[in-house]
């Protein structure tokens, strides 16, 4: 017999901010919903020390504008469980169920994915070897760990230029390691850390291996992209940010994606299959920003709602 507590009128998956909003919009719409997320509510808003393009704060803490952000969702009724999300399958009789770790299953008859991506990797010899020894995703997390020492920061986004930027305040040096010969990073980002003397630009370079011994990496071994030249650079450690593959293999119905696995959905957040909505930084648009995902989370929740009232009109 199914357990009651794990029937809900819409399940999120994913408590960053696309995740928290969709569930206080949910809850204001007296929704029974459940917002699931493996760890801490945040999301990414949990690796970034200061958020400065959120309208209304000029300038706050990731961490601060999560907690506020997951409080406000519970205020209005969301229901926020720590649970890792395994599989979201839509059954025969037009329910979905979403399975987790705990081997948990919740029904509805919507959901709404917000699960993000996951950090691409360079795939380079060492990478892995040297992951938490020097190696790194995250400059929140582990930057006031390379004090006074040498990193690197591979990348040429908004995220890599951002996060070099950060990472002076811990390190003695930081380069930032990029393909070409000019950034993708918007103008402020990039003017700021050009600006900044404790950081250096590599152009036309990219990482071929990452070495190092026992006590952690030592160096990167770079390749330049028009000479084809190798050279060592020393440093201790390597912080990448090249993007992120969305986690849309959650997935295990069909639905209609571009090449790299972004959900395609309707102008109400609908994916390909009726019912399941997708919102945030898994979904094909423009750019990927706190606004956008907490745009896109508003008119998921709605269109929920709206499409929850349309089936009960129709039955």
């Amino acid at each position: 017999m199914d357990n009651p507590t794990n029937q809900f009128d819409v399940v999120i998956v994913g408590a960053g901010p696309a995740g928290l909003c969709a569930g206080m919009y949910a809850g204001r719409g007296m929704l029974k919903a459940v917002v699931l997320e493996r760890g801490v509510p945040g999301g990414e808003l949990l690796n970034t020390e200061l958020i400065e393009d959120y309208i209304g704060f000029e300038s706050i803490l990731g961490r601060d504008l999560a907690e506020k952000m997951a409080e406000h969702a519970k205020k209005f009724g969301a229901e926020i469980r720590q649970e890792t999300v395994e599989a979201i399958e839509k059954m025969a009789d037009g329910t979905f169920e979403v399975r987790t770790s705990k081997e948990t299953i919740y029904r509805a008859p919507t959901v709404i994915i917000t699960a993000g991506g996951t950090p691409n990797k360079l795939g380079v010899p060492g990478e892995q070897e040297y992951a938490g020894r020097g190696v790194s995703y995250c400059a929140v997390c582990d930057g006031a760990f390379f004090k006074g020492e040498t990193i690197v920061v591979v990348g040429g986004g908004d995220a890599a230029v951002e996060e070099a930027d950060y990472l002076t305040r811990y390190a003695e040096k930081v380069y930032l390691i990029h393909r070409r010969d000019e950034l993708r990073a918007s103008k402020l980002l990039q003017e700021r850390l050009l600006a900044n003397p404790k950081a250096e630009v590599i152009w036309n370079k990219v990482v071929k291996e990452i070495k190092g011994g026992p006590q952690g990496m030592t160096e990167v071994m770079l390749e330049d992209t028009v000479t084809k030249e190798h050279s060592a650079l020393p440093a201790t450690g390597c912080f990448i940010f090249i993007g992120f593959t969305p986690n849309s293999g959650l997935i295990k119905s069909h639905f209609d994606h571009d090449p790299s696995g972004y959900i395609i959905t309707d102008d109400r957040m609908m994916t390909s299959i009726p019912g399941l909505f997708a919102a945030g930084d898994l979904r094909v648009q423009l750019t990927r920003q706190i606004t956008t995902a907490v745009g896109d989370a508003t008119t998921a929740a709605i269109a929920v709602e709206k499409y929850l009232k349309e089936a009960v009109e129709v039955g």
